[in-house]
């Protein structure tokens, strides 16, 4: 039976927390019994050069003359999709800066090398705050971004530039960037033309557990009226090096990541994985969350920049034998996908 917000928010503020997370544990068992979903993969953070500069972000460089700003060409970024592929990876995850130059076509041609060269590996790309970027560039509408991106060569979108979908909320932390309606909007757009996505949320920081649950609350009710959504992916708020250091100094803590994920699980009834995104939480704290509702480790990864950047303190990246250990070490049973989520024995 389907629980509401407020019982959410009950369980959330008042469940014992080892009662709420076998609880979840329960909901993701009878889900996906004891396997734990994993990618081998590879992040490509393209550029950090943005138009914007949110400010829980460590990672955006306003200035393209700034020293550690970098903006890689499609050599470099078909070198590193080559170094995965050695590496058995079978999906790229493509995500960068609001570049203020490049023409939509830069885009384009990207995906479109990418899939020529690599024609069996999964192009998850560009958030949704990315595809109205490239619309306004283009004058053109999202929809028609995402129709054109897809016969280049893309599969499926991240769930990032989601944060807190609440406009209250967005506005104190990233108020230049689209709302919260116009990430729904490009995630209901791309389900419509059977491309799945992924949905993040950024806690730990200013919000509320109530603004929590309406975040959950917006992601669910778009799923019921416009399926497509494979994972949810709590990310936490690293409070390192931006701006929003001076109200949130520090990381929240291990038990509101746990509540997080297991009333995530309990709550999103429609969205078929919970996800521990380690890179974030740390591999620690990722292996707890396996029994308290995720049901998906995220991938290998190799080369992340943008949690890193904030003060993420796990490893770059892991193997995928490494992957493959950890999951077991917990009793689980590691199941390697794509993309899409289709399996590999």
């Amino acid at each position: 039976m389907r629980i509401s917000s407020s019982e959410a928010l009950d369980l959330f503020l008042n469940a014992p927390l080892q009662e709420l997370c076998q609880m979840a544990n329960n909901v993701k068992e009878k889900l996906h019994g004891k396997q734990v979903f994993w990618v081998n993969n590879r992040q490509i953070n393209y550029t950090n050069v943005c138009v914007l500069h949110c400010r829980f972000c460590a990672f955006s460089k306003i200035k393209k003359d700034n020293p550690e700003a970098y903006d890689w060409d499609l050599k470099t970024i078909q070198q590193k999709a080559q170094e995965a592929i050695d590496c058995g990876a079978r999906e790229l995850h493509i995500v960068g800066g609001l570049h203020p130059d490049h023409p939509f076509e830069y885009y384009v041609e990207m995906l479109a090398s990418l899939r020529k060269l690599f024609p069996k590996v999964n192009l998850k790309a560009f958030t949704a705050v990315e595809i109205c970027h490239f619309a306004k560039k283009a004058n053109t509408t999202p929809e028609q971004i995402l129709s054109v991106l897809k016969q280049a060569g893309l599969d499926a979108l991240p769930g990032g530039g989601a944060e807190i979908l609440v406009q209250s909320i967005r506005d104190k932390i990233c108020g230049k960037k689209e709302t919260g309606k116009e990430w729904l909007s490009v995630h209901n757009a791309a389900h419509k033309l059977n491309i799945p996505t992924n949905a993040t949320m950024l806690f730990g920081h200013i919000e509320s557990p109530e603004h929590r649950i309406a975040h959950m609350e917006m992601l669910r009710d778009l799923q019921d009226k416009s399926p497509g959504f494979f994972a949810f992916i709590p990310l936490v708020y690293l409070p390192q090096r931006n701006d929003l250091n001076r109200i949130v100094p520090e990381r929240t803590s291990e038990e509101d990541i746990l509540r997080t994920i297991a009333v995530a699980r309990l709550f999103l009834d429609n969205f078929p994985h919970i996800k521990a995104y380690w890179i974030q939480m740390g591999i620690d704290t990722a292996m707890k969350a396996l029994h308290a509702g995720a049901s998906d480790l995220d991938g290998t990864i190799i080369e992340e920049k943008i949690s890193h950047a904030a003060g993420a303190n796990a490893p770059i990246g892991l193997t995928p034998q490494r992957m493959k250990e950890i999951i077991l070490n917990e009793g689980l049973t590691p199941i390697e996908r794509d993309a899409k989520y289709e399996t590999y024995s």
